[in-house]
């Protein structure tokens, strides 16, 4: 209802305020080594889908190497492996574009903290879908996703993100949609706290 909406807008503005207000030194210093690291960018900026297929620049840590795209089209190139894997998963278990300094952000799930800024400004929610990338939306099969705010966190983030395959994401969507609610949020929250404590937000 319009009121449900106004209220998990509201949430996620207040959340988001107050966790970026205890996280900004955290997110300038892991800034600061990312520029050390390789002297490249510390914030990576990339089109994402969002509601009602809206194109918006979604933003998190750097966690890759500043020429990714392009090592990524010559493993593909290169690499059946590594090609039937892209093709199912849209990710790649053992990435070789990933720094070190990559690898730890991302398994703490740091990097995506800039992502906050994309729940102030109303392009994201605080849990929902997984933003897509634009040159994902002819491998995705459903349409629930196109009916919310995409989330930082969300069923499929904290369930099996690293065994799903690309478009089984849709089932997942569908199934936030049925559900959604504060309470489900919440769970949802507090199930992410304990992902990222236990590492595996990868």
């Amino acid at each position: 209802s319009g009121a449900e909406q106004i209220a998990k807008r509201v949430f996620d503005v207040v959340v988001a305020s107050c966790i970026l207000l205890f996280t900004a030194p955290l997110i300038l210093t892991i800034a600061i080594f990312i520029r050390l690291q390789d002297g490249g960018p510390a914030v990576f900026k990339q089109m994402r889908l969002g509601k009602d297929g809206e194109q918006f620049a979604c933003y998190k840590l750097r966690s890759m190497v500043t020429d990714a795209g392009d090592r990524l089209q010559q493993l593909l190139a290169t690499d059946p492996d590594a090609r039937r894997e892209w093709a199912e998963t849209q990710k790649l278990t053992n990435d070789p574009r990933i720094t070190a300094l990559g690898q730890f952000i991302r398994k703490s799930s740091i990097d995506e903290l800039p992502q906050l800024f994309n729940v102030l400004w109303g392009d994201m929610s605080l849990v929902g879908p997984r933003p897509m990338m634009v040159d994902q939306r002819a491998l995705y099969p459903g349409t629930a996703y196109y009916a919310m705010r995409p989330g930082i966190t969300g069923i499929w983030q904290t369930s099996v993100r690293n065994e799903s395959s690309f478009s089984e994401r849709a089932i997942f969507d569908a199934r936030y949609f049925r559900e959604l609610s504060f309470v489900t949020d919440l769970a949802l929250i507090a199930r992410t706290f304990r992902v990222v404590l236990r590492g595996t937000g990868y």
